[in-house]
């Protein structure tokens, strides 16, 4: 590649990364789009064996919007009414970490009376508690403020699957024509760091996606049996944050163990049984569910991740936290191409001079 080339490239680079900054605030829809396209392709890949390319679209379409539907209907206001409920049980739980828990920290580590500021935020629960049934008057109000953010935002939320339709009907026809696009020399380059990027992203999002809502329900489902209250709000955040290895666990174990002293006091029963729900997790996790969904393909690595997601929403937002997985996977096959330029080039295989 001569210098000119180098030069062009470098600009293109450039000048996609700023039209990308400029059209941040309309890209969200198109970009969940292109995300919901690229998870149901190889379903409506499958369902092509039987039917239409057009009429696999459809089914997959139903389908996400059973599972939509059921979320709306069940899954929703379950979640709001644990909720409400957390945030009216915050002044007692403030109550019960300052008169029982946080002593016995203070005397185990030794710290001092005035370390824990729980009285403050204890005030400021019980100042906003009365607010609580004035949420949606207070949302609504707001939205209705501005009818035009109102309206942008609705027809963003409309955008979302008529782009996500066509561009799942047409996907293969747009591959092929992207394909066709590439320079003949360079094709076999591009395709092969194309298919790289492609594996990460498939073993990472249809894999570990599935994993996540597939823990989310088996800690859900185990902590209500325990008699939880809170235990359908907790396994749905743990199950949310398993999208990076072992950090729903982590998570999810540390908020239901909290949730159980409050609720059982020193009742051993619910704490052995909050604790074999998130075991039966982990060898579900380690044993089933991350062979059979994830495989043995290199995905992206935890910290990898969550840098990425921190990154892209300080730089570009939401636009940016939906971005920032796919430039992740294109970085990581960048740099492990990189490494083995590297390790074949003459700096890293000449000896060192000997005195």
């Amino acid at each position: 590649m001569t210098d000119s080339h180098r030069w062009l490239w470098l600009a293109g680079l450039l000048l996609a990364g700023w039209l990308v900054y400029q059209l941040t605030p309309i890209l969200s829809p198109f970009l969940v789009g292109i995300l919901l396209a690229y998870l149901g392709d190889p379903l409506v890949d499958r369902l092509e064996r039987w039917m239409s390319r057009t009429w696999g679209v459809v089914v997959v379409f139903t389908l996400f919007g059973l599972l939509l539907l059921v979320a709306l209907l069940v899954l929703l206001p379950m979640l709001g009414k644990q909720m409400v409920h957390l945030y009216q049980l915050a002044p007692q739980i403030l109550d019960w970490l300052q008169q029982r828990a946080l002593p016995w920290l203070q005397v185990r580590f030794g710290l001092s009376e005035s370390f824990w500021q729980i009285g403050h935020l204890k005030a400021l629960f019980t100042e906003h508690l009365g607010q609580t049934t004035d949420i949606a008057s207070q949302l609504l109000s707001r939205a209705t403020a501005s009818s035009l953010a109102l309206l942008g935002w609705l027809g963003n939320l409309l955008l979302v699957p008529v782009v996500s339709f066509y561009l799942l009907r047409d996907w293969d026809i747009l591959v092929a024509k992207l394909r066709a696009l590439l320079p003949r020399r360079q094709e076999g380059l591009v395709v092969k760091l194309v298919s790289e990027c492609h594996e990460v992203l498939g073993a990472f999002l249809r894999g570990q996606l599935l994993v996540m809502l597939a823990l989310g329900a088996v800690y859900a489902l185990g902590l209500m049996l325990v008699g939880l209250d809170l235990g359908l709000l907790i396994g749905v955040l743990a199950g949310l944050a398993s999208i990076v290895p072992y950090m729903g666990f982590v998570v999810g174990i540390g908020a239901a163990l909290v949730a159980a002293l409050f609720q059982f006091g020193g009742d051993l029963y619910p704490l052995f049984g909050v604790a074999a729900v998130f075991t039966v997790g982990q060898l579900l996790e380690g044993m089933l569910l991350t062979p059979l969904l994830v495989g043995d393909r290199i995905g992206l690595h935890p910290v990898a991740v969550i840098f990425a997601v921190l990154a892209g929403g300080q730089l570009f937002g939401f636009t940016g936290v939906l971005l920032a997985l796919p430039v992740a996977a294109v970085i990581m096959v960048l740099l492990r191409h990189v490494n083995e330029l590297y390790k074949l080039s003459d700096l890293y295989g000449k000896d060192s001079p000997t005195g």
